[in-house]
């Protein structure tokens, strides 16, 4: 498309998609920097270089767009390491699970993820709002894989029928979830496969 003056439009779908990666870059950094409290519509657009009526015109909070923020910094990552938002069922739910676990100390170690999901996940802590969108939006989607995948492996016999795949995966997720944001030891690959191994085979003598 050209303009009156024969000289090429400008294109608009580009400059938005620039302005919202500034604005996902803003938000991130200063919700690491700052904490959620002080992050704020404002900073984030003078951040991004934008008006914040572009922000509002796109989000209806600062919550809406740090969510949606850390959602896509997700996305990107998954992209560069090449891989699907997938547990992998190899008839080996010790292995799957410790896999997928592995991939998450990676990304709860990444500098990029760290500080924003501390922020969020304090956040949450004391927000009830932030916390329940946080879940739904962010944790709720990744618990459902642990669901699916706990659901095949009592298919093939390997869990008894009885268990609740939803409390069942809080023995793998809990525990390392409050390693790593209250600080009470190192989170490592040995570590989650070790949650692992308790969580299937259980503390008592085989």
């Amino acid at each position: 498309m050209v303009t009156q003056s024969g000289k090429p439009a400008p294109d608009t779908t580009r400059r938005s998609e620039r302005s919202r990666r500034a604005i996902y870059d803003a938000a991130l950094a200063l919700v690491a920097e700052v904490g959620y409290p002080r992050t704020t519509i404002e900073g984030i657009a003078a951040r991004a270089g934008v008006g914040k009526q572009t922000i509002y015109r796109w989000w209806g909070s600062k919550a809406d767009v740090l969510l949606e923020a850390f959602l896509d910094l997700s996305h990107q990552a998954s992209r560069e390491a090449g891989e699907d938002f997938v547990i992998p069922d190899t008839g080996d739910l010790a292995t799957d699970i410790k896999a997928v676990l592995r991939a998450t100390v990676d990304q709860l170690t990444d500098p990029r993820f760290e500080a924003p999901s501390r922020a969020l996940a304090a956040e949450g802590v004391v927000n009830e709002e932030v916390g329940r969108r946080f879940m739904t939006q962010l944790m709720e989607p990744s618990l459902q894989l642990y669901v699916d995948r706990l659901r095949a492996a009592q298919r093939a016999g390997q869990v008894r029928p009885e268990i609740d795949p939803r409390i069942a995966l809080e023995f793998f997720i809990s525990p390392l979830a409050q390693r790593w944001l209250q600080y009470t030891g190192p989170i490592s690959y040995e570590y989650t496969d070790t949650l692992v191994d308790y969580a299937l085979y259980g503390l008592a003598p085989r």
